[in-house]
């Protein structure tokens, strides 16, 4: 990774400007992680309002919804308002020219791995499809787009980012990646191993896709693609928890060994995914950097010999 990360070829390195709070000089990280602490709380506290709602108001489920809606809008809408007053810059990294597209590419791809993941599984004969009635699919929507939204904010905005700040663009990938492991720790029957996996195949994987774009709405698309085909369309567990309405029911071989089928964590815990996930991260930086490289020699050729671009 140190090898792919070397050069400053990424998108994501032109938002690790350092301005405003954050800027160069006396106590630089301990600021950064300051900062970085601050925008956690706020951000936390924010999200709770919607616990806070469904405390109060449990039977209407259009308040719910309405209230998880504004509750992401405000977290948003605070994230760009700190990063302008606080970093002094424009968060970019929202920039929505090319949301739509970059969502839908990422949401696919969390598709594509975790299908490419089941149909291992099942051809090496420790996983089976039961077919069943799926009555639920918008509920299921509407909670694999606000885990994404939610945990990308935190972990990719706020910590990744913050981290990459602090101690660079390399350690900031690695520490945010195993406090993304640690923080499904808490997940029912999750184990070490659990952990590590989520590290090395979602951690890793969602920060690569940032790196790449230099914004974070492939990373969001990816985390919802990967939650909803893994428990609405297939039915497996999800990080250790289990989904109830689903597609497909997925079976694994009770006698099959947990290193392969990830045991009562699911399918996330399975050394395929794993595999899987730490292949796609290391293509996707490296098809990336090879697309910087040859835009940058492109652009190098044409100012050399005097053309402008259109």
């Amino acid at each position: 990774m140190t090898t792919l990360l070397s050069r400053r070829t990424y998108p994501a390195f032109n938002l690790m400007s350092q301005r405003g709070v954050i800027s160069p000089g006396r106590w630089q990280r301990l600021r950064i992680l300051c900062w970085m602490m601050v925008m956690l709380i706020i951000t936390v506290v924010e999200f709770g309002l919607q616990t806070a709602v469904r405390s109060f108001i449990t039977t209407n489920s259009t308040v719910v919804l309405c209230a998880a809606f504004l509750t992401l809008i405000l977290a948003y809408a605070s994230y760009v308002a700190l990063i302008r007053y606080g970093e002094q810059r424009y968060a970019n990294e929202l920039a929505p020219r090319h949301a739509v597209r970059e969502l839908l590419l990422g949401v696919l791809a969390g598709v594509v791995l975790i299908s490419a993941v089941m149909a291992v599984l099942f051809a090496v004969g420790v996983a089976s499809f039961h077919q069943q009635l799926w009555t639920d699919w918008a509920h299921d929507v509407r909670e694999a787009l606000g885990t994404g939204f939610l945990e990308e904010l935190l972990a990719r905005l706020i910590i990744f980012r913050l981290l990459s700040c602090a101690f660079g663009i390399h350690a900031g990938t690695i520490l945010s990646a195993f406090l993304f492991g640690v923080a499904h720790l808490h997940n029912p029957n999750a184990t070490l191993l659990s952990g590590m996996a989520i590290a090395v195949e979602a951690g890793l994987l969602f920060s690569g896709f940032y790196i790449a774009t230099g914004r974070i709405w492939m990373s969001i698309g990816a985390h919802a693609g990967w939650n909803f085909t893994l428990g609405a369309l297939f039915g497996a567990r999800v990080s250790g928890m289990s989904s109830d309405d689903s597609l497909l029911r997925t079976s694994f071989d009770p006698s099959a060994p947990t290193w392969l089928t990830g045991g009562t964590f699911g399918p996330e815990a399975s050394i395929v995914t794993i595999v899987f996930g730490l292949a796609t991260f290391v293509t996707t930086l490296a098809l990336s950097r090879r697309h910087a490289t040859r835009h940058g020699r492109d652009a190098g050729t044409l100012a050399a010999s005097g053309q402008t671009g259109g």
